[in-house]
């Protein structure tokens, strides 16, 4: 790929932007003992935007020399919408971002990498009470050529590694499933040195075979790190996507800055140049530098994401947030790495102030319609008189965002980002999407049983 000669290919009208991509994706997937897909990926297109008329024309191609036919297309599209829409702040960018892995995974052999796997494998498959389980190794690379007609230039490789497993056990006709990542970053030797980690999952998820079914209700609760970021990415992350609030008028005047959303220790925060997490990115796919964007600050409204469209039709600035799953797809807004900052309570003061509730640990999921959720969790711990006494298991966190919001009332000092990515919107699967966060106490929350 040669940016002067890309570069070249760009109209003058208007504005205009072109990505070329080259895509790269390793995937190594099992079921039970079995490795049953090894494949390798590779990709190249570029995708063209075209704005002259009232909307953006676009085209994307996979052969270089389709490119001045897709950029004559974009611009027809285009001017088939009726208006003239611009762009009002664009941010120019003249860079090269390359990957520096401490580990690169792709000096590893694709045999190392299945030995890996299937070491992993083994350990999680020694007892016999783990009945079922779903391996994923998954390996992408990109390069990225942005460019636009107001002058950015920006070349950007991005790299992310890691493992998911899906464990299932069973006793009997009872079964319990809980799910374990590894990696997240640009680095293999995320992935190594992780038996204990699988062995304490083994562990966990044969336990909860002994636990009780809990009890529904509303209950005082602490979530974890990663139950804490599953509800704050998918209750409220999407609905601080800019681009969702547009043609929405009631969530868009539910959304207004200023507005006071929970106490004023609790902050969220939405930060893609965090190094070494699955959302992190220097720019995003319209050559925006990331930003670091606090969506709650002091317990009120300050922010939201922002692609270039978004930014002018809401008169805001950009903030680096528009992304695409690749060449084949245009830049929607999308999260980075989001996260509830911490506070200063440790997880045991938030333990010892519930008298009769619940610790509940591990993300399983869930769904959001507007402002309300439903989420299911890999287990539980009862508190009782401000102690973890036993497990207890088939459990959903449901109610309705705002409401929850303002039930906070403890935030921990430490955070913790899963090694989990992905997102879903738009009909795009984003596995560049990080969620974190300190643990957090809420009250009176709705738990469902099974």
């Amino acid at each position: 790929m040669d940016i002067q000669s890309l570069k070249a290919t760009l109209p003058e009208e208007g504005f205009c932007d072109l990505r070329y991509q080259d895509f790269n994706v390793t995937s190594i997937k099992g079921t039970k003992n079995e490795i049953d897909t090894v494949a390798v990926i590779k990709k190249t297109g570029g995708n063209v935007r075209v704005l002259t008329g009232g909307g953006y024309g676009t085209f994307c191609f996979t052969d270089l020399e389709d490119i001045h036919d897709a950029f004559k297309e974009a611009t027809f599209a285009s001017n088939l919408i009726k208006g003239k829409k611009k762009i009002e702040t664009i941010e120019v960018n003249v860079d090269e971002v390359k990957v520096n892995p401490v580990l690169d995974p792709r000096t590893i052999s694709i045999e190392d990498k299945k030995a890996l796997v299937a070491k992993y494998i083994a350990l999680f498959m020694s007892d016999s009470l783990i009945v079922n389980l779903e391996t994923e190794y998954y390996e992408q690379f990109t390069d990225t050529i942005i460019l636009n007609n107001k002058g950015t230039e920006v070349r950007q490789e991005e790299l992310i590694v890691g493992l998911n497993f899906r464990i299932t056990s069973k006793r009997d006709d009872l079964t319990q499933i809980t799910r374990l990542s590894l990696g997240g970053g640009d680095s293999f030797d995320l992935l190594l040195n992780k038996e204990d980690e699988v062995l304490a999952k083994v562990k966990q998820t044969i336990d909860l075979l002994d636990a009780e079914p809990v009890i529904g209700g509303n209950y005082d609760v602490v979530l974890d790190s990663e139950v804490s970021g599953l509800f704050i990415h998918e209750a409220f992350g999407h609905l601080s996507e800019a681009d969702n609030l547009i043609g929405n008028e009631v969530l868009a005047n539910t959304m207004t800055i200023g507005e006071t959303f929970a106490v004023k220790e609790f902050n969220v925060i939405d930060d893609p140049t965090l190094p070494g997490y699955p959302g992190s990115y220097t720019y995003d796919h319209e050559g925006t530098k990331a930003k670091k964007t606090y969506l709650i600050k002091d317990g009120k409204l300050s922010g939201r994401l922002h692609s270039l469209e978004s930014a002018a039709f809401m008169h805001e600035n950009p903030t680096g947030h528009a992304r695409a799953k690749n060449f084949g797809f245009t830049p929607i807004v999308r999260m980075g790495n989001i996260y509830i900052d911490k506070d200063r309570h440790t997880l045991d003061e938030m333990i010892a102030s519930i008298d009769d509730g619940l610790y509940l640990f591990g993300s399983a999921g869930g769904q959001t319609s507007g402002d309300t959720f439903t989420f299911a969790v890999q287990g539980a711990y009862r508190i009782k008189h401000g102690k973890i006494t036993g497990m207890v298991r088939d459990l959903a966190l449901t109610g309705h965002l705002f409401s929850t919001l303002k039930n906070i009332e403890m935030i921990g000092n430490e955070i913790d980002f899963s090694r989990s990515g992905g997102c879903g919107k738009g009909g795009q699967i984003l596995i560049k999407s990080g969620k974190g966060s300190a643990p957090i106490k809420i009250k009176n929350m709705g738990i469902g049983g099974k």
